[in-house]
């Protein structure tokens, strides 16, 4: 699989939000520091190269929850916040692709690849990833423009947030996607 930016990609950028800056309410410990930083990059290459992208934004129907609309860890973080001419997709489960019209506006442009980046690796990332092989795009997610949060596991043992994170990824790679790096896109979008 490659990228080609011939072929229109649609860079999909998921949940990438303030609430996420909360990392003891996530579970304490979380991987991939520059996952945001890595995202702009690729962000701004998008923009540059007048490429298709869409903010998919996690609208929680918790009241309580960081992502809920009603607070302000719903807003999506400056790095990579939406210009005003931008697609937002609001979602309220882990797939973008459920509730929404994603599916519809990416067919409606004949988009067939998508590069995925975003929050978190092993729930909306995975969820949306898994839907769009399914469907059948191209798929790519970024592994260094993605990140995670420790687990607690059913008898109560702790998952690092890297070991979550490299789980999520393998069980993608192959399967419903590649999995590459910022660098791997940054070549491929020149």
């Amino acid at each position: 699989m490659t990228i080609s930016k011939t072929s229109n990609p649609a860079l999909i950028l998921i949940d990438i939000q303030k609430g996420f800056d909360d990392i003891a309410y996530w579970g304490g410990q979380r991987n991939n520091a520059n996952a945001e930083e890595n995202a702009a990059e690729i962000l701004k290459l998008w923009r540059e190269n007048n490429l298709p992208l869409f903010h998919i934004q996690h609208c929680s129907s918790n009241p309580k929850s960081l992502l809920n609309e009603n607070n302000t860890g719903n807003e999506f973080k400056d790095l990579v916040k939406p210009n005003e001419n931008e697609i937002v997709i609001k979602k309220n489960v882990n797939s973008a692709f459920i509730g929404t019209n994603l599916k519809e506006q990416l067919d409606h442009a004949n988009i067939k690849t998508l590069i995925i980046v975003g929050l978190t690796t092993d729930h909306c990332v995975s969820t949306t990833t898994r839907m769009a092989g399914n469907f059948g795009y191209e798929t790519f997610v970024v592994s260094d423009a993605t990140a995670t949060f420790n687990k607690k596991g059913v008898d109560g043992q702790d998952f690092s947030a890297e070991l979550i994170h490299e789980t999520a990824l393998a069980s993608l790679n192959n399967e419903f996607a590649a999995v590459v790096t910022t660098d791997f896109v940054k070549q491929s979008i020149k």
